[in-house]
């Protein structure tokens, strides 16, 4: 990857997190963007259910990776980069589920393909 493509890639507003975000806002649940006070900085959250949602890329957090996929250069870099975000993951999973958070994490294609279904799980959780 170079310079000029890693300059494109963004954290916030990405197109799944506008998809779901949009389908979410139509379905009435009404939530909070990029919370900064809740560790691990979920993409939405819910906080009087204490839920977090996350979306995640699969190439980011290494579901390609973990599906086998390798990389074609400067493989030990990226390796080392992708395992330290999924164990980051983990992390916040585990940090968030001791405080008494809920945890969601839909990767980009589950998304896309079934945003419908993502937001329905959410809208059960969130008791509505």
């Amino acid at each position: 990857m170079d310079s000029k493509t890693a300059k494109k890639i963004k954290s916030k507003n990405t197109t799944i997190e506008l998809l779901l975000g949009k389908a979410m806002w139509a379905k009435g649940l009404r939530y909070r963007k990029n919370c900064k006070d809740i560790f691990g900085k979920p993409d939405f959250c819910f906080r009087s259910k204490k839920i977090a949602i996350f979306c995640d890329s699969e190439f980011w957090h290494g579901k390609k990776f973990l599906d086998g996929e390798k990389f074609q250069t400067n493989q030990g870099f990226w390796e080392a980069k992708i395992k330290r975000n999924i164990e980051r993951d983990k992390e916040v999973n585990r940090k968030l589920k001791e405080d008494g958070w809920i945890i969601l994490r839909f990767f980009g294609e589950e998304i896309k393909k079934n945003t419908d279904l993502a937001v329905e799980k959410i809208y059960k959780l969130s008791g509505k």
